[in-house]
């Protein structure tokens, strides 16, 4: 892991750079710095946190565990592919004794397999600096695990472990001469986002020799048409299409294809799939078209799971090139015309890489959709690509949203793009430059009031039946008792609006605990287009509305929330269960018979067969030849776990999660009673087995019941594209059947589950019968 940050540690800077390495999700967040670990701890269910300083005896800690849990070096050391890329890389650059600096090391997968392309394994330790291995690595938590792994294969002696960013490296200090060759692996799945450029700059000017030799080499690019059967790439040295398996000389650059999809435009076009809600409640007015949007930047998604809804509409191009063995520009600008297959609408450019991982270009590693493809039929050209059919997550294609509904386009139309990128990201634009300047004007004025949402949001707040279920909620509310005082408990903008504008009678207080004061600018921005006053809606915070309300004794009538809390991505269903905690925070000024909404919570479960998603998170054993046993506990692997020992309930997009299968009924296992204060709750539920197969875990989430008659419950289920699981992977996969099967296998389970308040932690535990 190779993390940017000042050394004056300032933390808002190092969480956007953390936040782009191998992290998934964390309410847990740190960096380290010497022998020392400043680690963020953030309470779930109150939104508090603080930064606490943790020693290095300290830093293998149950908190420093699910960090790691939640990061992707689990499933990254099961990609066999890049792994077997990478080692035969390494074994045809490294041929004979030389010093080789591997910048974030991690396990010190790629240092061992330097060293032992040296024949350093078993040797007596090098003098100088040939022969040496210099692992860089500032992630104190992994450099500790690192020298568990270097110590299990016994190559601790051959390697030099530096626990500092490669930008603090000093020749002289830290290294005793510049490194002939540079092994790194700091990619994701736009390239550039764990700081590839400044990386690769300053270890050429400071840490390398001229002219040093790069695992990898360059990133590499292929284009793709199908014509009568047969697959084709283009080659730039002929200037046209050849079929695979003709000689080619194949330039560094990323790839990318102009898309038309629903379900892409739905992630970011509020403004206008809005239009199409037949409701009285306008997020996004006429002229507001960014009030509410996703950032301007590219979004890494699981494109096969899209494929259904996508239609090609160009063939992929060239946009950049990337080399690794020369020092990189930081900011680049190319236009180019592209011209459409066929009739529709881009709603997005999709993008993916190539990686040229050897000098000669035998050895590559592709993170391309399904869709790009080289057939097994074709010899010679396959065997040398490592093509990530097979489901990862640590890399995944990208996508970049075209605003609004997007550019219409007539087959054989050319389009112009101008990609930019920086040192640490790509942005496109299609629009000539008088709609490029009307853009950022009124980008410019929609800073103060303008909100940015995750795409999921976004297209939540433009689904009907979604929309249609909470207004009526909120009217079936409003009937029960007519509210003097309704407060949004949330950050939830819908929510808002909507009572805003249907309690004409009402005061609205929001708590907007995340959104704060951007939230308040943007209901006085919307009051107009929603048909209320300014002065009929307000934002405080907590501690002011109870300081306020106690004095004033005027009481809450109807206190409401999605739940969704800003900020809160990549969280555990039951995390969002802070609603609970500030409804009870809330208790002692909400009226007599006041409305709750959601009343209730329903944890649900459901086993599934998730083959894809347990491979890429079973027990390592040997990788490549070394042992990673030692890290299996510490990355939270599944599978040959020591007894009593259980692997952590993770959050994931189940949709995203590649082969999936429902093999039982869903269950309802507990539930939360928002009626009352929040308290520790437990429950316990029997799941029959539907479907003969490989159960691989339990998914689980919240249905939230919005009434008390529960005739309006919206769920956040894997059939739902917006919200996240909890997945509990289990140890070994477990072959299930249902009871009118003849076989002998396991009819059904035990799941059972506890919730602690005090932690926000849910105990899932089962067992097979």
């Amino acid at each position: 892991m190779q993390c940017l940050f000042p050394k004056t540690l300032n933390p808002q800077f190092f969480l956007r750079s953390f936040n782009n390495t191998r992290s998934k999700a964390f309410t847990v967040r740190s960096m380290s710095s010497g022998s020392r670990m400043f680690q963020l701890k953030v309470d779930p269910l109150t939104g508090n946190s603080e930064w606490v300083v943790i020693e290095e005896d300290e830093a293998s800690g149950d908190a420093t565990k699910q960090l790691l849990a939640n990061t992707s070096y689990l499933d990254m050391l099961n990609d066999t592919r890049r792994n077997k890329a990478y080692r035969e890389a390494i074994d045809k650059t490294i041929t004979k004794p030389c010093h080789v600096l591997d910048i974030g090391a991690g396990t010190g997968l790629l240092s061992m397999m330097a060293a032992r392309a040296m024949d350093l394994g078993d040797s007596v330790e090098s003098s100088g600096s040939k022969g040496m291995v210099t692992a860089c690595e500032s992630y104190l938590p992994m450099v500790k695990l690192m020298r568990k792994v270097l110590h299990a294969n016994g190559m601790q002696r051959k390697i030099r472990i530096i626990n500092k960013r490669s930008d603090e490296l000093e020749v002289g200090v830290d290294m005793p001469s510049r490194a002939d060759v540079l092994v790194s692996e700091i990619l994701d799945s736009e390239l550039l986002g764990e700081g590839l450029i400044p990386t690769l700059q300053h270890a050429h000017d400071q840490l390398l020799v001229d002219n040093p030799k790069t695992v990898p080499y360059r990133a590499t690019v292929y284009g793709q048409v199908f014509d009568h059967g047969f697959i084709f790439k283009y080659s730039f040295a002929d200037s046209h299409w050849v079929p695979f398996g003709y000689k080619a000389v194949i330039f560094p650059q990323l790839t990318f294809q102009l898309v038309e999809s629903t379900d892409l435009w739905k992630l970011h076009d509020l403004y206008n799939t809005e239009k199409e809600v037949l409701d009285e409640i306008c997020l996004v007015p006429e002229g507001m078209d960014s009030a509410l949007c996703v950032k301007r930047q590219q979004f890494s998604m699981h494109c096969d799971a899209l494929e259904e809804d996508i239609k090609l509409l160009s063939e992929p191009f060239k946009v950049f090139d990337f080399d690794f063995w020369r020092r990189p520009d930081s900011h680049r600008v190319t236009k180019l015309s592209v011209q459409a297959t066929d009739t529709g609408a881009v709603h997005a450019v999709i993008s993916w890489w190539l990686l040229q991982l050897d000098e000669k270009g035998t050895i590559f590693y592709s993170t391309a959709p399904k869709w790009i493809s080289c057939p097994s039929s074709v010899e010679g050209f396959n065997s040398s690509i490592s093509w990530s059919q097979n489901w990862c997550d640590h890399w995944k294609q990208c996508v970049w949203f075209i605003p609004k509904k997007g550019l219409s386009l007539l087959k054989d139309e050319e389009v112009s793009l101008l990609a930019v990128h920086t040192d640490t990201s790509i942005s496109y634009e299609m629009k000539t430059l008088s709609q490029n300047l009307e853009l950022e004007q009124s980008e410019v004025s929609a800073q103060k009031y303008q909100i940015t949402l995750l795409p999921e949001k976004i297209a939540l707040y433009s689904d009907v039946n979604w929309r249609c279920s909470m207004l009526k909620a909120i009217k079936n509310a409003m009937k029960q008792k007519t509210p003097s005082l309704c407060v949004v408990v949330d950050d939830s903008i819908f929510l808002a609006v909507a009572l805003a504008h249907l309690a004409k009678g009402s005061h609205v207080l929001s708590l907007f605990p995340g959104l704060q004061e951007k939230g308040a600018l943007y209901l006085q921005a919307v009051a107009t287009a929603n048909g209320y006053s300014k002065d009929h809606v307000e934002v405080q915070k907590m501690s002011e509305l109870l300081t306020s309300q106690s004095s004033q004794e005027k009481q809450i009538d109807l206190l409401v929330g999605e739940p969704f809390y800003y900020g809160n991505n990549s969280v555990l269903p039951w995390q969002n269960l802070r609603f609970w905690k500030d409804r009870s925070l809330l208790d002692s000024i909400l009226s007599e018979g006041a409305v709750i909404m959601p009343c209730k919570g329903l944890l649900k479960a459901c086993a599934m067969s998730l083959p894809d998603l347990w491979q890429s998170h079973q027990c390592l054993q040997h990788v490549e030849g070394f042992d990673h046993s030692v890290v299996n506990s510490t990355l939270g692997a599944c599978g040959g776990l020591p007894p009593g020992q259980e692997n952590p309930t993770l959050p994931f997009s189940v949709w995203q999660c590649g082969e999936s299968k429902k093999m039982s009924d869903i269950v309802t296992i507990m539930e939360f009673n928002f009626l009352k204060t929040i308290s520790p709750c437990s429950g316990k539920a029997k799941v029959e087995f539907i479907s003969h197969g490989k159960c691989h875990g339990f998914v689980l989430w919240i249905d939230w019941v919005m009434d008390a008659e529960e005739s309006i419950v919206l769920s956040t289920g894997p059939e739902q594209r917006y919200w996240k699981q909890g997945v509990k992977l289990m140890k070994e996969p477990v072959a299930v059947g249902s009871h009118r099967s003849a076989t002998t296998d396991c009819h059904s389970a035990d799941i059972e589950t506890s919730f602690d308040p005090s932690t926000g932690d849910l105990i899932v535990e089962y067992a097979f019968l």
